[in-house]
């Protein structure tokens, strides 16, 4: 069953300028990016007459889920890509890929507008499709019922806020504070902890989940080693959202206690710490782990109608439901002065966040 006790904050729904649909090119880059692996790791790693054609209990049938699907076309697009790929690799082994009926599982938290996305459907009946909703931290499918799992932009997002940030006699009180950064040592070994603890639950879920010999694919934004802070975005856009959060403390717009209450349950782990937790738990071999590679052109400010949307889009759902909904519109606008303010569009073809794209394969039992 589903992890009901894990925070939900999903991203902006609908189709207004707000929301996920509209402001999530930066996410369907990276899909798009890793279009080319999940081919290749298909026709390298899936034995699809094992799995697909010969399987006793579903003959001929093909089961997918994307976690974290959030609405819009990004999860439509990796669907399809996994979806041509298995078809190619059936073709590559002179198997019917016409005989092939697929699957299609779409997972968010209860909240997401799985309305909206199932609007976008395609109308070919290439697949049918269904909603899920619950926590990808605990167990949503039945076992050895999925064939390949896919996650992108999502594992960064913590189940909950580990609870030590929040009590004034622990060492890791994150007071003044949203994030790990510039924190005390502390604080960063309760992010990093819970991380692990998330991705253990996660992983021992997908290997209950997947068939033996199954497939997942993983994007994760991740921290790359030996940068400074100051010169990471992705850090440095929570930094200026904390610095805008604190001025409104300043000027008597909002608590102070509010803020010393609010932490952001977000984590990047190093390329490194992703491998050694993916090794230590056992259930998967590393079937590729690279950094995907973009094609990025200089940022252009007068090409950018309004870049905070995007950050407004993701960061919203957790300060609404910790602020309340009326500083919203102020503490954004705020925020997007400050951020145009900042040397952050020098700064971002540098030293981007390492985006990783991860192969695991389900051990065979």
């Amino acid at each position: 069953m589903a992890n009901t006790s894990a925070a939900s904050y999903p991203m902006i729904g609908g189709d207004g300028p707000y929301s996920y649909a509209h402001n999530s090119s930066f996410q369907r880059t990276a899909v798009e990016s890793a279009q080319a692996l999940i081919n290749e790791g298909i026709s390298e790693n899936l034995d699809v007459k094992q799995l697909i054609f010969s399987s006793p209990s579903s003959p001929n049938s093909f089961s997918i889920a994307d976690l974290g699907c959030s609405v819009g076309l990004n999860t439509l697009i990796a669907v399809q890509n996994i979806i041509e790929s298995v078809k190619f690799k059936c073709l590559a082994d002179d198997l019917c890929s016409e005989a092939v009926e697929f699957q299609v599982f779409f997972n968010d938290h209860v909240s997401n507008d799985f309305n909206t996305l199932f609007k976008s459907l395609p109308c070919d009946g290439q697949y049918f499709a269904a909603a899920v909703p619950g926590s990808f931290h605990g167990r949503l499918f039945p076992k050895a019922s999925l064939h390949f799992a896919h996650s992108s932009y999502s594992l960064q997002w913590l189940s909950r806020v580990p609870k030590e940030l929040l009590d004034k006699e622990s060492p890791a009180w994150n007071k003044g504070r949203i994030f790990y950064i510039g924190a005390p040592s502390e604080v960063f070994e309760a992010y990093s902890d819970q991380f692990a603890k998330d991705m253990e639950s996660f992983l021992n879920s997908r290997a209950q989940e997947l068939v033996n010999g199954g497939l997942m694919a993983l994007i994760i934004p991740c921290y790359p080693v030996g940068i400074p802070p100051s010169q990471c975005p992705m850090i440095v856009i929570i930094a200026l959202l904390e610095a805008t959060l604190m001025d409104m403390v300043n000027m008597g717009l909002v608590s102070e206690d509010k803020v010393d209450s609010f932490n952001l349950p977000k984590y990047y782990p190093t390329p490194q710490e992703l491998r050694s937790l993916i090794d230590r738990y056992g259930c998967f071999s590393i079937k590729k782990m690279k950094p995907l590679v973009r094609n990025r052109g200089p940022v252009n400010e007068s090409k950018i109608q309004d870049p905070i949307l995007p950050l407004r889009t993701a960061l919203e759902g957790p300060i609404k439901r910790h602020f309340g909904s009326k500083i919203i519109d102020e503490l954004f606008d705020r925020y997007k002065k400050k951020f145009l303010e900042s040397p952050i569009f020098s700064q971002v073809n540098k030293n981007q966040v390492q985006e990783m794209f991860v192969l695991l394969k389900h051990r065979v039992a």
